[in-house]
Parts: C-alpha cells; sequence; structure tokens
C-alpha cells in the first residue's frame, strides 16, 4: 500500500486541523471558567444574604464599623505596650489589674524574674515542641503500616488508615475541650489534644509520601532474603526522610498556633493569658502578646527554614533558586 506524500498542502490542512481542534478546546475551557466564577459569586452572595439574615439585618449595616473596635481599644502610650510586655512599673498604676504589671513576675532566684508574657509563652512553645515530637514519632512508626505498596490492601492498612482518619477528624480545640473534662484544665490536656490531631494529619501525609517512594530498592533487598523490618530501613527511610523532615517542621508551626488557641479553653499558655486581657480591656497586654505572638511565629518559620537547609542540604535549595 502507497503511503501518501508529505507536501506543504497536507502539512497546512494538518496545521489547521490542530488550530481548529486547539480554538474548540480553548472556548469550551472560557465557558467552564464562565460557568464557575457565576457559580463560585452566586455562592459567595447567597453566603453573605445568609449572614446578614442570621445576624438579624445588621451585617451589611455594621460592616463600615469593623475597625471601630481597633480604634477605641489602644493603650494609653505606647510604652504601656513595652511595660507590660517586661514587667515594667506603669505610672498610670491605679492598683487595678490593668497597669499591675510588676505583681505577674516569675521570679528566679534573688532579683532575677522571668516577665510573665514570657514565661506563658515558653510553655506555649514547650506544648507545642512536645506535641510535634511525640505526634511525629507515632505517625512515623504508623505509616508503614497504612502503605499499600509495604502491607498491600488488607486489614492491617484498613484499621491503621481508619484509625489515622478518626484521630484527625475534629480540631484541636475540639478535642482539647473533651479532655479538660478528663484532665482538669492546664497544659497536658492541650498537650494530648494537639499530639492526637498530629498523629492523625502526619500519618496521613507519611503514609502518601511511601507509596510514592522507589520500589526498585526493596525489590533488591527482598530478592537477597531481607525481612520486612529491613527492607524498610533500608529501603524506604532513605528515601522519605527528607519529605518527614519537612512535613515535621511544618506540622511544628502549625502546633504553635494551635497550643496558642487551645490556652483559649483553659489549655495554659499565652493564649490563656490573651483571652483575660483582652476580655478585660486590657489593651497595653493585649497588644504585648499580639505582637510577642507574631516575632515567634517569624522565628519559628526562620528557625525551620534554617534546620531544613541543615538536613536536607543547601544544594536542593541552590538548584531550585538556580531554576527560578
Amino acid at each position: 500500500m502507497a503511503s501518501t506524500p508529505i507536501t506543504p498542502n497536507t502539512l497546512g490542512e494538518a496545521s489547521k486541523k490542530v488550530m481548529q481542534h486547539y480554538q474548540q478546546q480553548l472556548v469550551t475551557r472560557r465557558i467552564y471558567t464562565g460557568i464557575a466564577i457565576v457559580v463560585f459569586l452566586a455562592l459567595l452572595f447567597a453566603s453573605l444574604d445568609f449572614a446578614n439574615s442570621a445576624n438579624s439585618g445588621k451585617f451589611f449595616e455594621r460592616l463600615p464599623y469593623f475597625f471601630d473596635f481597633m480604634k477605641t481599644f489602644l493603650p494609653n502610650s505606647p510604652m504601656e505596650v513595652v511595660r507590660a510586655m517586661f514587667d515594667l512599673p506603669s505610672p498610670y498604676a491605679d492598683g487595678s489589674l490593668k497597669y499591675d504589671y510588676v505583681s505577674e513576675r516569675v521570679y528566679i532566684g534573688d532579683g532575677f524574674y522571668i516577665p510573665h508574657f514570657f514565661y506563658q509563652l515558653i510553655i506555649t512553645l514547650n506544648i507545642a515542641l512536645v506535641s510535634t515530637l511525640i505526634g511525629t514519632a507515632f505517625a512515623f512508626a504508623l505509616c508503614f503500616f497504612a502503605s499499600t505498596n509495604l502491607v498491600g490492601a488488607g486489614a492491617v492498612r484498613f484499621a491503621v488508615r481508619r484509625m489515622l482518619e478518626v484521630m484527625r477528624a475534629f480540631p484541636e480545640i475540639v478535642i482539647a475541650g473533651l479532655l479538660t473534662a478528663i484532665l482538669s484544665l492546664g497544659p497536658i490536656a492541650a498537650i494530648v489534644a494537639i499530639t492526637i490531631h498530629t498523629v492523625g494529619a502526619l500519618g496521613k501525609l507519611f503514609f502518601e509520601v511511601v507509596e510514592n517512594a522507589d520500589m526498585k530498592p526493596d525489590e533488591g533487598l527482598r530478592a537477597s532474603g531481607a525481612n520486612w523490618l529491613e527492607r524498610v530501613r533500608f529501603a524506604i527511610v532513605p528515601q522519605v526522610l527528607p519529605n518527614f523532615v519537612s512535613y515535621a517542621l511544618l506540622r511544628a508551626e502549625i502546633n504553635v498556633r494551635a497550643s496558642t488557641i487551645i490556652g483559649a479553653v483553659g489549655g495554659g499558655g499565652i493564649g490563656e493569658v490573651f483571652r483575660l486581657a483582652i476580655g478585660n480591656d486590657h489593651a497595653a497586654k493585649t497588644y504585648a502578646i499580639i505582637i510577642m505572638l507574631l516575632v515567634t511565629i517569624i522565628a519559628v518559620d526562620q528557625f525551620s527554614g534554617w534546620l531544613r537547609r541543615r538536613l536536607i542540604g543547601h544544594q536542593s535549595f541552590e538548584f531550585g533558586r538556580g531554576a527560578a
């Protein structure tokens, strides 16, 4: 059978067909995009209308006054924020707790003290650190049993995945609220709540990384007679460890925020004193805590980035920077 000779005319016709097909796809994509935008706007306006109705019709009416609280909730002077942060005497002291910063000092030895807010912030960071370490350890141990490429699709994988789903199903603050009734108020309930959610969240991320690992090293070890633990230790862990570290550091940042929020429901730490400060109209203390939280989150983010570079290696970041 003779083949059709390629001529400029046949090339032109093929190009026209390709262009027509591309234009049809482009029109279809634009139609779908337009429909998606219309649906999004309809849902947005329906949600705003529901919020307005649920707020007795005052949602849009009160919207222009959204920042009025920030305008009126101001300390007597900017230095009051510094005095509240470092437990220094206030010239506005009138015997009330609003300007009483000195009595909250946490003394260590004679004449040396830790400012009250710094002490509470240390408690919050300690809750986040302990929760992250324990949660990461359990997630690391469970993720291999939840991976299809290591245990198949049997009962073990099903049970471990369902357990991880239950552990991350509820937010940390809900778990902490339930645990405070059992363990009473304090950091212990916060640690247990954040740890439970960390195991569930990291366990899912970890087993997805394991399932994307290259199984050729595992096949080689299996052919040489290695058992399951040896195959995991020498074939899988070296591949997935950098991603595990990145996810664990990201979770540490999340847990710092979570431990702050849980403090508002009795978990201790900086969140509890923040709730008391804003609830009692202590403006200087409130702004001092906000500044400390912002600085802490930035510092944790920078530290995790530095630690990630040290553990994974600078070459990975330099390669990405060169590609950009």
